[in-house]
């Protein structure tokens, strides 16, 4: 055993990193012990089930009970995502209910339905009797401020206060808002955010203190002053506007975010542990679930080694034959190119998604048009490939199904692929074994901002079937161009391969990320306004594409074929995209 650890001790280390990480997650979030975080489902009125993390403060009971706190994440977010705000608020002594909006996370589907659970979350809280009924306030990110505000329009009495970030009154079926609905009302909004279009009729963050719409919410025909407390909180009409210097994702990962909801909280709420909304440790255990998240990645990179080690894989060991890619001047064209198709692809590809009803098969709206985008980029690639084989002289300087990857040295048969289908397998499942441990010992996920892995629900797992056949197909060929046209030289190092190829992988999409976000920051809007969402969520594509590419890479590397690091990409990838989407089908 100590020479096996010794031979491997980057698994181990990984493995070691990815409790390490848990465990400073869990002492931030539970404060050491003072804060009972439990993981609770439960049922609303029509039997709908919803998720939800529960905080309670030490000595909270039913005798003595807290102000509490319904806290909504955004869309396509989870009630993880709202840990900084959940974090905070309990250690000022609120009981808070971080829930799963309906279609997120793990409470039932359809997204979207009944006030997106929000009314159902309010009424289980209250029907705590560690809360006083009397002391309960709102807070809700982007679609989850319209979560607390149908909660708020559904019970209008059964409230103190309400603090939204990044969203707004009068949207998706949420009442117009006026000086005096909601009851005490505070919003956070930052001077970038890419929804003040949609959300407050003002192309930019910063514009929207003189639009109709927000002087009608604070009851003024004038500009909304930053920091002004407007109303009274005695008679429910206070109102006040922060505008911290940040983006939309931005407002649940930045302490300036944060701060604005925790003040408006202590403002309008009896806080039995008031501290000044500076003061904040959540992000200690963000520090934490993204120290786990990298000890995952090492376990995907290093678990292979160690598992090729069993009679079972041992016979997949094998060098890559000699490279017949590109090898003159002209490989810069074909990896500026390699690099444009994703990012001039994204927009419209995932709006073509459309065309792909939301079903019992594929029952996540945005998950359709990452499979459109994915396999419209395969597509493109195989042509571009076949092109350069057959017609430009990729066949005629010695390119070949081994020297492509596509066979190793005695070919290719049914049982070697289906061997390294079942490395790759296993090298996901001691991941996902080592996830699932991790939530059991310490209530955590392994994610950082808005990249985030999560166990499945049984529903997520029936997706995930559905949807890795086109995410697979996609990185098959996403490896054979890599390190069939791509591959240059036979003795470049894993780092300096996996360093090109990941730029190759992610290149485009961050080009796509930094014009847009040089615009919005420049002009303060978004160089394509109307992909605001989309623009967010490529964020996470920025580390998922390179990370495919470092993957396929290493396992090209080990086993001189393409199989097994697509495969491990198609489960990995698909399983962080479903678990982390919202399902739009409503299953029976």
């Amino acid at each position: 055993m100590p020479a096996l650890v010794l031979r491997h001790r980057s698994f181990f280390l990984s493995l070691l990193t990815v409790f390490l990480g848990g465990l400073l997650a869990w002492l931030v979030q539970t404060g050491a012990g003072s804060i009972d975080v439990r993981d609770i489902r439960f049922d609303s009125a029509n039997g709908v089930t919803h998720s939800a993390l529960l905080y309670v403060p030490e000595g909270v009971s039913a005798s003595d009970p807290a102000p509490g706190v319904l806290a909504v994440h955004g869309y396509i977010n989870s009630r993880e995502t709202q840990s900084g705000y959940a974090i905070e608020f309990a250690r000022r002594g609120y009981v808070v209910l971080a829930m799963d909006q309906r279609g997120h996370g793990y409470s039932d589907p359809p997204a979207f339905a009944e006030g997106f659970g929000g009314p159902a979350g309010l009424a289980y809280l209250r029907s705590l009797d560690i809360v006083d009924p009397d002391q309960v306030a709102l807070a809700g990110h982007s679609m989850g401020g319209w979560t607390v505000l149908s909660a708020a329009a559904a019970m209008p009495d059964a409230y103190r206060s309400v603090v939204v970030s990044g969203s707004s009154t009068g949207t998706f079926g949420v009442p117009a808002g006026d000086a005096t609905f909601p009851r005490n009302f505070g919003l956070v909004f930052g001077q970038y955010d890419e929804f003040s279009g949609s959300m407050w009729l003002s192309p930019t963050g910063a514009g929207i203190v003189d639009t109709e719409k927000l002087q009608t919410q604070f009851g003024v025909t004038e500009t909304v002053q930053d920091g002004r407390l407007y109303g009274s909180i005695e008679t429910g009409t206070a109102r006040q506007l922060y505008q911290p210097a940040q983006t939309h994702p931005a407002n649940h990962i930045t302490q300036s975010g944060i701060a604005g909801a925790i003040d408006w909280l202590q403002l309008t709420t009896d806080t039995p542990n008031p501290i000044a909304p500076d003061q904040q440790v959540w992000p200690w255990k963000e520090f934490g679930t993204f120290i786990s998240l990298l000890g995952a990645i090492g376990i995907l990179l290093t678990a292979g080694p160690l598992l090729m080690e069993l009679p079972l894989f041992s016979g997949l060991a094998s060098k890559p034959a000699p490279a017949s890619g590109i090898k003159d001047n002209t490989w810069y064209v074909a990896a500026l190119i390699a690099m444009l198709i994703p990012a001039l692809t994204y927009f419209p590809f995932q709006g073509w998604a459309s065309v792909i009803p939301t079903s019992a098969l594929f029952g996540q709206n945005l998950t359709n048009g990452f499979m459109v985008w994915a396999v419209g980029n395969g597509l493109l690639s195989i042509i571009l490939f076949a092109l350069w084989h057959f017609v430009l002289g990729g066949k005629a300087k010695g390119g070949s199904a081994r020297s492509y990857g596509l066979q190793g040295e005695d070919g290719l048969s049914l049982a070697g692929l289906s061997r390294q289908a079942l490395l790759a397998v296993a090298i996901v499942s001691v991941v996902y074994l080592a996830l699932a441990i991790n939530h059991f010992l310490f209530t955590a996920d392994f994610r950082y901002w808005v990249i985030a892995v999560k166990l499945m629900s049984g529903l997520h797992f029936r997706l995930f079937l559905s949807y890795f056949i086109p995410f697979t197909l996609f990185f098959l060929v996403f490896a054979l161009v890599l390190h069939g046209q791509m591959r240059r030289s036979d003795e470049a190092s894993f780092t300096r391969a996996a360093g090109v190829n990941a730029i190759l992988a992610g290149g485009g999409i961050l080009a796509l990320l930094v014009w847009q976000y040089g615009s919005l920051f420049v002009t303060g809007s978004l160089a394509i306004p109307a992909q605001a969402l989309l623009t967010i969520v490529a964020l996470q594509f920025v580390v998922v594409l390179p990370l495919a590419g470092i993957i396929s890479t290493r396992y090209f590397q080990q086993t001189g074929q393409i199989y097994t690091g697509a495969i491990v990409n198609g489960l990995f990838v698909t399983w962080l995209i479903v678990a982390g989407q919202a399902t739009h089908f409503a299953y029976a």
